[in-house]
């Protein structure tokens, strides 16, 4: 079936914008500046002068500048602003939601964008946002706040760069200068931090990564496991590029404690004798 798109192009209409555009991510409209809005739609636009609102339905697109939404519903709210323009100040997006731009990708199952705060809200079962190196995927929500250059993501959240993961319950992504081709440069984690290497198996509270460097520095009942050793301690640094763990004593001294279990003989029989040392003592 051919379906006729509908178009409508607002000239007229600005977005509010309280962002600066040397720091802006890509995602957001509000950097794009005042140039056309293009929404279109496969099943209708409505037009809610009452309600201040745009409604488009079938395979919905808004696109300004280098950034479009897609989604399944787009609901664009505008209000006169003090020169006599109507400004677009919140977007909803429902359904098969994609915000892209030159730099990010990101997806959910419905989205809030509060222009005037700058802030990008993202639900669904599987929430996620993709950059030129990065990775962030989360089981609840994610929250991209562009004043503040971070993303937040909450429920089982997982960073990915490369073959390079860290899981938590919450992962805070903070972005470099750098406008619209910053990348993340450090990332925050809190609760059930999880970071895996070939070797180790490494659990804490509180992680905090350097995605360049590969180097995670996590806190709080830190559990370094290696096959049948455990070490237990307060601080621990693992290196995921090399693959090394290392446990530090904490700053309060509280010492570092290992769990060693040896490997079992063949059986009381076996005639085994115990290792000796170099000078023939055991």
């Amino acid at each position: 079936m051919t379906h006729l798109k509908m178009l409508l192009i607002l000239t007229g209409f600005v977005w509010s914008s309280m962002i600066s555009p040397a720091h802006a991510q890509s995602l957001g409209f509000s950097q794009q500046g005042d140039g056309p809005i293009q929404i279109e739609a496969d099943d209708g636009i409505e037009w809610q002068r009452a309600n201040q609102l745009y409604l488009a339905r079938g395979n919905a697109k808004a696109v300004q500048g280098g950034v479009t939404v897609e989604a399944d519903e787009l609901i664009a709210y505008y209000r006169p602003n003090a020169a006599g323009e109507n400004e677009i100040f919140r977007i909803d997006a429902n359904g098969n939601v994609r915000i892209i731009s030159a730099e990010e990708v990101a997806q959910s199952d419905n989205a809030v964008y509060d222009i005037d705060g700058g802030v990008l809200f993202l639900t669904g079962e599987t929430v996620r946002l993709d950059t030129a190196q990065d990775t962030i995927i989360a089981r609840d929500s994610l929250e991209y706040y562009e004043q503040r250059q971070i993303a937040v993501a909450r429920g089982d959240a997982l960073a990915i760069r490369d073959n390079r993961r860290l899981r938590a319950d919450t992962l805070t992504a903070h972005f470099g200068e750098g406008g619209r081709n910053a990348q993340m440069d450090r990332i925050e984690a809190d609760g059930n931090v999880l970071v895996s290497t070939p070797t180790d198996i490494v659990r804490a509270q509180k992680g905090d990564y350097d995605p360049d460097r590969g180097l995670a520095t996590l806190t709080g009942n830190v559990k370094i496991t290696r096959g049948d050793t455990q070490l237990n301690g307060d601080r621990a640094e693992v290196n995921l590029k090399t693959g090394e763990s290392r446990l530090l004593s904490s700053r309060s001294g509280e010492r570092v404690r290992g769990l060693f279990l040896p490997k079992s003989g063949s059986g009381g029989g076996s005639g085994q004798q115990p290792s000796t040392g170099p000078n023939g003592n055991q």
